[in-house]
């Protein structure tokens, strides 16, 4: 099977979207050809290397984390941005849907106890008894919410259809609250592909708001920035236009390294699995 060349970056150890593009790619029986897909690739942020961003990439720790449950291909695709969740919040998990089976590791973190679920999906297509609109309170409080488990945001990545079907056809996740965001003063900056309504974010653009509800905003304003640098970076690939470094993108991302809280990635752990 012939693959798309990549380089791999420097001090970049694969996080949980990397770990199942590879293996996705791996069990596939013909390539996957995106747009471009003969170009040299950077394994780090799949962009060409003349628009390298890994010496960008912000980590911040968290006490709320990422389940990203992905459509067959999602993962293959150089505008999916659930890569960049992983990039920025440590403990990100990806795993792929199936309609006739589940990942045992997958029932396993949302039977994790020290993890709280959230399935993140709009209230109009769930029970009203599992729409919640807030989550766990502030861990950084005394006394008894010190020992609350930690928030963790169940994320359908996928086209619009394809993320209703999974939602639809997941027993495994029906018991779990479904929280539900309201971001009316909030405009989508999502360029990367077409979309039916106007109104749908895409997966980085959710998990940014529900790092924000749950009181992350330092993760939440990293992954903002982190995405709008990635997002000019890919446009001007698309458009074939100049790259600027010194866009307000670029700037918002470099002053949250400066301000302090954001990890340079050179020092970077290794993510969880």
């Amino acid at each position: 099977m012939t693959l798309p060349p990549v380089l791999s970056p420097p001090a970049s150890p694969a996080h949980a979207v990397s770990r199942l593009r590879a293996a996705r790619l791996a069990a596939s029986a013909k390539p996957y050809l995106a747009r471009g897909s003969g170009l040299l690739r950077c394994a780090g942020c799949r962009l060409i290397v003349s628009h390298c961003l890994c010496a960008l990439r912000p980590r911040v720790p968290t006490q709320a984390g990422v389940c990203l449950v992905m459509g067959d291909i999602e993962a293959l695709k150089p505008t999916n941005t659930g890569w960049l969740v992983a990039d920025v919040v440590p403990d990100t998990w990806a795993f792929g849907w199936s309609r006739t089976a589940v990942d045992p590791g997958l029932l396993a973190l949302l039977a994790d106890p020290q993890w709280q679920p959230y399935v993140v999906f709009p209230a109009e297509f769930a029970a009203a008894a599992r729409v919640v609109t807030a989550v766990l309170a502030d861990r950084s409080a005394p006394t008894a919410q010190q020992n609350a488990r930690k928030p963790l945001f169940v994320l359908l990545d996928g086209t619009w259809s394809e993320a209703r079907k999974m939602f639809r056809k997941s027993p495994y996740l029906d018991h779990l609250p479904v929280l539900s965001l309201s971001p009316e003063h909030v405009v989508s900056n999502y360029r990367l592909r077409r979309s039916s309504c106007g109104g749908h974010f895409c997966t980085s653009e959710v998990a940014a708001l529900c790092l924000a509800l749950a009181g992350e905003e330092r993760a939440a304003q990293a992954l903002a920035a982190w995405f709008d640098v990635f997002s000019e970076r890919y446009m001007s690939l698309r458009l074939s236009t100049p790259l600027n470094r010194e866009s307000e993108a670029h700037q918002r991302l470099q002053a949250l390294a400066i301000a302090g809280g954001v990890t340079p990635p050179e020092s970077l752990p290794t993510p969880a699995a």
